[in-house]
C-alpha cells in the first residue's frame, strides 16, 4: 500500500481526490488533511497566508501519524505567490518537520509539464488576471514558455467550487492556443477531475489541472507509477517499454512517446521522471 498525503486548505473541490483514488490503483492510498482558510479570496495576501509556515506544520501533524509517504501543499497561489524559490522553502520547512519528501501543486506543475516533454503552454486561469500574472510568471522562472493567460476574474475558492463543467471547458477554449502543447488549469478548488477526458478531446492536447497535477506530484515522490486512463494524458498510459536493440527498429520508440488524443498526435521528448 502506498499511503500519500495533501494539505488541503478548506472545504471547496476535495472531493476530487477520492475520486481519483477509486480510479487508481487499488493499493495506492490518498490522504487529504485540511489546513485552515479564514479568507477563500483570490487576494495575494489571502493567499499567502493559506501558506503560513504555522499553518502548514499544524496541519501536517495528522498526517505524521498516518505515516504519509510524501506530502503536497494543495494550494496553487499559497505556492506560487512565493516564487519559485520560496515555493522550495516552503515545502522544505514541511519535509522537515514530517521527515518525507514534500512538494507543492505549483511544482508539481512544472514536473508535470516537463513529464510530458512540452515547452509551450497556455494558461486557463479562473484567477483574477494579477494573480494569474504572478503564476504565469512562475511557470518562465522554470523556463516554460506561456503562450497565452486567460484569467476568468472569480473573486473566491467558493465561486471556483461552485463551477460545472460548461464554464470550465469556455475558459479552457479560451486560453488555447493551436501552438500551446499543453493547457493549465490551476486553481485546486476548481472541480475538475470528472472532466479530464472530455477538456482533452475538445481541445486534442493534455490538460493539467490542479488536483490531477497535485496527485501526480505526491506519487512521483513517493517513487509510486500510476495509470488510469480517465485521468487524463498524465495519467493516460504506462512507462512505454524499453527501445528495441536491432538498429532498425530504434525509430519505433527513439527518443521521445507517441501521444494521440482528440484531433492531434503528437511526440515529445523523454518524459521527466
Amino acid at each position: 500500500m502506498t499511503t500519500v498525503g495533501f494539505l488541503y486548505p478548506g472545504h471547496f473541490a476535495e472531493d476530487d481526490y477520492p475520486r481519483m483514488e477509486i480510479l487508481l490503483d487499488s493499493t495506492i492510498r490518498l490522504v487529504v488533511n485540511h489546513t485552515e482558510c479564514p479568507d477563500d479570496a483570490y487576494r495575494e495576501d489571502a493567499l499567502r497566508a493559506l501558506g503560513a509556515p504555522g499553518r502548514l506544520a499544524a496541519g501536517a501533524e495528522e498526517l505524521r501519524r498516518i505515516g504519509v509517504e510524501s506530502v503536497v501543499w494543495a494550494c496553487d497561489g499559497g505556492s506560487f505567490l512565493y516564487g519559485p524559490q520560496g515555493a522550495r522553502a516552503q515545502a522544505a520547512a514541511v519535509a522537515r518537520e514530517l521527515g518525507v519528501p514534500v512538494s507543492s501543486t505549483s511544482i508539481g506543475f512544472v514536473h508535470a509539464v516537463r513529464k510530458l516533454g512540452a515547452t509551450r503552454v497556455a494558461v486557463a486561469a479562473t484567477y483574477p488576471e494579477e494573480i494569474a500574472a504572478r503564476f504565469t510568471a512562475f511557470l518562465a522562472d522554470e523556463g516554460i514558455e506561456v503562450l497565452a493567460t486567460h484569467a476568468a476574474g472569480v473573486a473566491t475558492a467558493a465561486e471556483a467550487a461552485s463551477w460545472g463543467p460548461d464554464r470550465i471547458e469556455e475558459l479552457a477554449t479560451a486560453a488555447d492556443r493551436p501552438d500551446a502543447e499543453a493547457v493549465l488549469l490551476p486553481d485546486t478548488a476548481l472541480h475538475t477531475v470528472g472532466h479530464l477526458t472530455e477538456l482533452e478531446e475538445l481541445l486534442g492536447k493534455p490538460v493539467l489541472t490542479a488536483n490531477q497535477v497535485t496527485v501526480r506530484e505526491a506519487l512521483r515522490l513517493a517513487d509510486r507509477h500510476a495509470w488510469a486512463a480517465r485521468l487524463g494524458t498524465l495519467f493516460a498510459a504506462r512507462e512505454a517499454p524499453p527501445a528495441p536493440a536491432a538498429p532498425s527498429a530504434r525509430g519505433l520508440w527513439g527518443r521521445g512517446r507517441k501521444y494521440a488524443h482528440g484531433r492531434n498526435a503528437y511526440t515529445r521528448g523523454t518524459p521527466e521522471k
